[in-house]
């Protein structure tokens, strides 16, 4: 039994407007044959997955391209073309019984709004009928019809923060087996619910999103359901297949997994209005923060979310904590050239700075810090733990620590590099517990990492490219209707 994997992953926001190069998908990932197990295989990524599940079904197992880059506008064109035209003949030319796929699910190209579903499409049409596709998506998914369709079998991650990636790689690789051997026959359902699932009420731990999940596993407890999952969707991306999606795979049913995906749609539906987000402003939430008798308190930058899309660089949260007299604070930026400068005046220097709030005019202006220049590295890191993303090593570019000298503490990265484990800061010898407030650029992503470490963590409404209130953005492609945009307005535009 020979099975190719392959894997290429982007979340495209619309919105954001500098675009996704070649370069930012070097920076992250892109491994060829053998390369694929050094970066993904001891990972907990559903890639990693794919490796040992093909391998516990004593598969012969052909790596074939796994590319990854951080969230950001769409793909070039001509990025997208090369990398899916290597996958596609690269998987043809080893001439397998199946192939494990990896996408994410929300990927837009300049040319092409629903990227994922061509991507599939084209090495479909490529393997021709007979060769089982299991392919893998995250949780943030638009899925479109065309993704499923193209696909035998289609399996989502169940949890936000998602630490259970490579249990769902793991999870592919034995049904694309049975597939292969014949001992099943799986067929997909797709229903997508018409509302916003907002970013700020996707964790799976609690609220909403604990009761989808819980449904998910009444439905995989039906005989003949092979797999049922959920997707809340990527309001970020202004695309046709925008929203939720209810995934269900049933053994040769189609009329089962319709029923079972009814259900669900049934019981999403009902939640509608749990689905919908209030956040304080950053007023509020910074005040709240230092008045609490207990730290670290993360302040959860919703609106320059890394793992959305956004910059990386807002200075919002930075800002009001300067104003309100804040100190013992940890901020991170991306800022390159402030880096730079750090680089140049060397460790133990004193610096004057107007760093962050450089890419646009949405997140916030250049804020002036002075202080020493405690720390300069490479920004290079390991993570051994589950965590959001399921990468196990992390590169944040040359980094700079800049101790100001109104007793706050801000970094400055090369990379941006979404906020999914502590080490991107013990890396670099900052210690948690000794700040009051930890401006964390994320809104549920992070939790598995900052939690254990937290007194307690307050998601901002803070305004950018990832803002939580859909109400904050021009729509041009959405399906229409989508609650709450069309139907009982629950939430107000708050910019």
């Amino acid at each position: 039994m020979r099975i190719a994997i392959a894997g290429f992953l982007h979340e495209s926001n619309t919105f954001a407007p500098w675009p996704t190069t070649l370069r930012h998908f070097s920076d992250i990932a892109i491994a060829r044959g053998e390369e694929i197990f050094r970066v993904w295989g001891a990972a907990h990524h559903e890639i990693g997955g794919f490796f040992e599940g093909a391998a516990a079904e004593g598969a012969e197992i052909i790596p074939v391209i796994g590319a990854a880059a951080t969230p950001a506008g769409p793909v070039e064109r001509e990025v997208y073309e090369s990398i899916t035209t290597e996958l596609v003949s690269g998987i043809v030319k080893a001439s397998p019984d199946g192939v494990l796929l990896a996408l994410h699910g929300a990927m837009v190209a300049d040319h092409i709004r629903d990227a994922d579903g061509e991507t599939v499409s084209r090495l479909r049409e490529a393997l021709g009928p007979d060769v089982p596709i299991v392919m893998t998506l995250d949780l943030h998914a638009n899925v479109s019809q065309r993704m499923t369709d193209a696909a035998n079998a289609t399996i989502a991650y169940r949890t936000n923060p998602h630490v259970q990636q490579r249990i769902r790689g793991i999870e592919a690789a034995h049904l694309l087996s049975a597939t292969i051997r014949k001992e099943v026959q799986p067929v997909t359902v797709l229903r997508k619910p018409p509302l916003i699932h907002n970013i700020a009420c996707q964790e799976t731990s609690r609220g909403p999103g604990a009761a989808i999940r819980s449904e998910l596993d009444v439905s995989t407890r039906v005989p003949g359901i092979l797999s049922a999952s959920y997707t809340p969707g990527f309001y970020y991306a202004d695309v046709e297949e925008m929203g939720p999606g209810i995934i269900v795979v049933a053994d040769g049913d189609a009329e089962r997994a319709a029923r079972e995906a009814d259900r669900l749609n049934a019981f999403v539906l009902a939640l509608r209005a749990e689905l919908v987000a209030d956040l304080p402003d950053p007023s509020v939430a910074v005040r709240r923060a230092l008045a609490s008798p207990c730290g670290p308190i993360c302040l959860l930058d919703c609106g320059d979310n890394i793992g959305g899309g956004s910059p990386g660089d807002s200075t919002i949260l930075l800002n009001e904590i300067l104003l309100q007299n804040g100190t013992d604070s940890l901020t991170i930026l991306f800022d390159p050239p402030a880096v730079e400068a750090c680089i140049q005046a060397g460790v133990g220097s004193q610096v004057s700075l107007d760093v962050g709030g450089k890419t646009d005019d949405r997140h916030g202006s250049p804020v002036r810090i002075k202080g020493e220049v405690r720390v300069l590295g490479d920004g290079r890191y390991e993570e051994t733990e589950p965590r959001h993303g399921g990468k196990r090593f992390g590169n944040q570019g040359p980094t700079a620590v800049i101790v100001a000298d109104t007793g706050n503490t801000v970094v400055l990265t090369s990379l941006r590099e979404a906020p999914m484990s502590l080490q991107q800061i013990l890396s670099l010898g900052l210690e948690p517990d000794d700040y009051k407030v930890i401006v964390v650029k994320g809104s549920i992503a992070p939790r598995a990492a900052y939690e254990p470490i937290a007194a307690d963590i307050f998601p901002v409404d803070t305004p950018g490219v990832t803002s939580v209130n859909p109400f904050n953005f021009e729509y041009q492609h959405r399906p229409k209707p989508l609650y709450p945009l069309e139907d009982g307005q629950l939430v107000a535009p708050s910019l």
